[in-house]
């Protein structure tokens, strides 16, 4: 079957670590995991059991061999990021073996869709999804790959959480990965990956930078009450707090509205050696606790000692991939 056909419903576990996207039929628990950015290339390699790491490798990417998007053609130099992506994999002995894919942000649009009523059957649910979202995706309903999830609802009826991808930019990086013998097991955006690092007690905010893209969530409880995912006008290095708190806004208020209360807590990932100076503007402006994603995660005793070195290199997508394979 193709993918095209293989539309699947996401993985439900527990809390966040439900936001998977699974479009594979395959393992939903590869013991490897691979994080394709437009900056780097980096694979993880967990022992059997998730319980701790065998090894890691990243590889550094030109500047404009990837270019993220969710219409276009993404491998801009495809010999460099196969060179990268193999480089990766000789170094973690990998050998016909499923993979967790973990995709650049843009190339996958995330939905919180509140409906009064909503099938149980896939055949029944998917019609409804492509009418609902025809008008929002920037492709035809036939080229588009969905997963979706139910969601408890602030109020009546039912949230669903939907994922769009475009087929043939999925088949871009799904393609990488066979090129080296290995098999995309499960395909999700690296956000979603990352979000078991946040706090599930309180209302939370994660806004998160990845080469020009800015990808801003809110959870609560195990749900994910909103998501946005746009393009900056210069990378982490260049983008003042100012500019980036300006694009949090919206959805912050989205969620003040809906909800009737303001966010409790911000984690910040994707700013390096900036953390201090974003905490700064946005504690007084937001007027809650701000830290760094893995830095708070890592002080709540989310991250095991074993997945340090992971921890020094910022690769939050395969850190918290690796807390959904051991939930």
């Amino acid at each position: 079957m193709s993918s095209a056909d293989s539309i699947r419903q996401g993985i439900y576990h527990s809390g966040l670590v439900r936001r998977l996207v699974r479009w594979l039929d395959a393992t939903p628990h590869p013991s490897i995991a691979c994080e394709i950015t437009a900056d780097y290339v980096a694979a993880a390699r967990w022992t059997r059991g998730g319980s701790g790491l065998d090894s890691f490798a990243v590889e550094p990417l030109p500047d404009g061999a990837i270019v993220p998007t969710p219409v276009e053609a993404n491998i801009v130099d495809g010999d460099e990021v196969r060179a990268a992506v193999g480089r990766v994999f000789s170094r973690l002995r990998t050998r016909d073996e499923d993979v967790a894919l973990l995709l650049p942000d843009p190339v996958v649009r995330v939905f919180v869709l509140h409906f009064d009523t909503f099938p149980r059957k896939a055949d029944e649910a998917i019609p409804i999804l492509r009418w609902r979202l025809k008008k929002s995706v920037p492709f035809e309903a036939e080229e588009t790959l969905i997963s979706f999830m139910r969601q408890p609802p602030k109020d009546e009826g039912v949230d669903i959480v939907t994922a769009l991808a475009r087929l043939r930019i999925v088949r871009e990086y799904e393609a990488l990965i066979e090129s080296v013998g290995l098999s995309p097991g499960v395909v999700m955006s690296s956000t979603l990956a990352a979000l078991p690092l946040l706090p599930d007690s309180k209302p939370a905010l994660l806004a998160r930078v990845a080469g020009t893209s800015l990808t801003t969530a809110i959870v609560r409880e195990g749900m994910l009450c909103g998501y946005r995912c746009i393009t900056l006008p210069s990378d982490a290095r260049h983008v003042s707090p100012q500019a980036l708190l300006d694009e949090i806004y919206p959805l912050s208020a989205y969620y003040q509205d809906s909800w009737s209360e303001g966010i409790a807590e911000v984690r910040l990932a994707g700013l390096a050696e900036r953390m201090a100076e974003f905490r700064e503007t946005f504690e007084r402006e937001l007027k809650c606790p701000v830290h760094s994603l893995l830095a708070g995660a890592e002080s709540e005793g989310q991250i095991r000692p074993e997945d340090k070195e992971l921890v020094d290199r910022g690769l939050e997508a395969l850190i918290g991939w690796t807390l959904n394979r051991g939930s």
